[in-house]
């Protein structure tokens, strides 16, 4: 399994989208108000998300 990097769009949990802010040693926080319908959804703007329980959709270029 590859490791996000900052700035990398992830998938987790149900299908929620997020773009990687932090990379710490086991997880990831991760600012959720990338997701179109962010403010219909009633949750917190960041989560921390674990390296086992993502997989990266959009990586940058930087």
């Amino acid at each position: 399994m590859k490791k996000a990097e900052v700035g990398n769009v992830i998938e987790f949990r149900d299908g929620l989208q997020g773009i990687v802010e932090k990379v710490n040693e086991n997880s990831v926080i991760v600012d959720l108000s990338y997701m179109d319908n962010f403010q219909n959804l009633e949750i917190e703007q960041r989560t921390v998300v674990n390296h086992k329980n993502y997989k990266v959709i959009k990586e940058t270029n930087i």
